[in-house]
């Protein structure tokens, strides 16, 4: 499967967040503050490829669609979630999960036995 590029990725990412926050190109445009009809082309042409973003509209895109912006960036599905994930948690929870991400990559057993502990004996 060929590499995608960036601008590829972020159009996916964009689309896919859009579409699950049940936004059409012109609402998302709108929420942004660029008008529905000149929002809409701009939209449209960002998921289309034709324009690239810039810092600010990237962040004005991310809050219109209450996602962090390196959601829009990131390029796996599973970096996606968990960017999600982490931006949508308190910064306690965050420190929480990066504790827990650290011991998943340096000590896989570790995080195992964590997680079956917090899950509790299994039913016999």
């Amino acid at each position: 499967m060929p590499e995608r590029s960036a601008r590829a990725l972020f159009a996916a990412r964009l689309a896919e967040a859009r579409q699950l926050r049940g936004l059409s190109q012109r609402a998302l445009g709108d929420r942004m503050g660029l008008g529905k009809d000149k929002g809409s082309v701009r939209i449209n042409r960002y998921e289309r490829q034709v324009t690239a973003i810039g810092f600010e509209s990237l962040d004005a895109l991310a809050q219109a669609l209450d996602v962090p912006p390196a959601y829009l960036l990131a390029d796996s599905p599973g970096m996606a979630e968990a960017i999600r994930l982490l931006g949508s948690a308190s910064p306690q929870q965050q420190a929480l999960m990066l504790e827990a991400l650290r011991l998943a990559i340096h000590d896989p057993e570790a995080l195992a036995r964590l997680v079956d502990g917090a899950t509790g004996p299994s039913p016999t």
